[in-house]
């Protein structure tokens, strides 16, 4: 029997970060997207995002969606990658339009190809369990051909992030969803708890017949036009023409509340053990990983690129100059 064929990474980071921008401001105002920051002082987010890709693609089927007007930040982030292999969208139009336009890319090359999703803007201490868990995840989507979530056992309720509540469990550790809840009052989130929910990382493994599928239901139109753009351009990873005049009239759109709340019969979630996983898409979830990580040592100051910013490093500024204030 032939071998299946490795499953693809796509690592989303075509967002502007905007919840972070308090310390991805330079002193002028202007923000680097929190995914061209980094945690200590060492590689960026996207960076580890990408080696996290690693654990279940060879380098050759890993990628990235990034945004064009970004293009100093990411230039030299996406060196390994195979050009072919980085995406970029002429303007950011939501999760949504940035998930579509790689799993079109992709399907035009291996219709039947299995996609691993991944944010860059997480934190993992134990890497080894979330890759474990998304090699498992890749195998059980090519046997499923649909879309499976990667649910984290919380280690805390957590108000700020979102959760997938389980239903029927059809495999070891892979159940049927039943609801998403977001960011749910502190009362609510410790309910959720009990009830065995997990909170949605947004770290995903699908088929891309089964994502153009669920694209074609929940947004009609929107794939076909996508197509016809990218066919005019020749499928360039970098786009033409024709992708920016559809992204221009394009609206944004987010994947979680325009493609999966309302699809939860057609979807799947896996258990992923507690891996320290943390989203770092506020100061707060920032500063929960810092205080867990708080033996970690940065690199020293003299070691940091000016282009890099380093999260940890500025928050620590902020408390002081709070602590400062206050004693004033």
């Amino acid at each position: 029997m032939k071998d299946p064929v490795e499953p693809w990474s796509i690592v989303l980071a075509a967002g502007e970060g905007t919840r972070l921008q308090s310390l991805t401001s330079d002193p002028a105002g202007a923000a680097t997207p929190k995914q061209f920051c980094s945690l200590y002082g060492a590689t960026t987010l996207l960076g580890d995002a990408l080696r996290r890709a690693q654990a279940v693609s060879s380098p050759e089927r890993i990628g990235t969606i990034v945004a064009a007007q970004h293009r100093r930040w990411w230039r030299t982030e996406v060196d390994a990658l195979n050009d072919a292999n980085v995406f970029v969208q002429p303007e950011n139009r939501g999760t949504a339009n940035g998930i579509l336009l790689p799993t079109l890319h992709i399907a035009a090359r291996e219709r039947d190809a299995v996609i691993v999703w991944l944010p860059s803007d997480h934190h993992v201490q134990d890497e080894a369990v979330l890759g474990q868990a998304l090699r498992e995840a890749a195998t059980t989507v090519r046997e499923a051909s649909g879309l499976l979530l990667l649910g984290i056992e919380p280690e805390e309720a957590d108000e700020e992030l979102g959760y997938v509540v389980p239903d029927f469990e059809i495999a070891e550790g892979v159940h049927t969803v039943h609801s998403f809840v977001e960011k749910p009052a502190p009362s609510v989130a410790a309910d959720l708890l009990g009830r065995g929910a997990l909170w949605n990382s947004f770290i995903f493994a699908a088929t891309a017949r089964a994502l153009l599928d669920l694209f074609d239901r929940r947004l009609p139109g929107l794939v076909d036009r996508m197509q016809h753009a990218l066919a005019r351009d020749g499928y360039r990873s970098q786009g033409g023409a024709a992708l920016c005049a559809e992204y221009s009239e394009m609206r944004a759109l987010d994947f979680s509340r325009h493609l999966l709340a309302g699809a939860e019969t057609e979807l799947l979630v896996k258990r992923v053990p507690a891996c320290g996983w943390n989203d770092l898409g506020t100061p707060r979830r920032l500063a929960a990983t810092l205080e867990r990580r708080s033996g970690v040592a940065a690199v020293p100051l003299d070691g940091m690129r000016a282009d890099r910013p380093c999260l940890a490093a500025r928050h620590a500024r902020l408390r002081a100059a709070d602590a400062i204030a206050i004693a004033r």
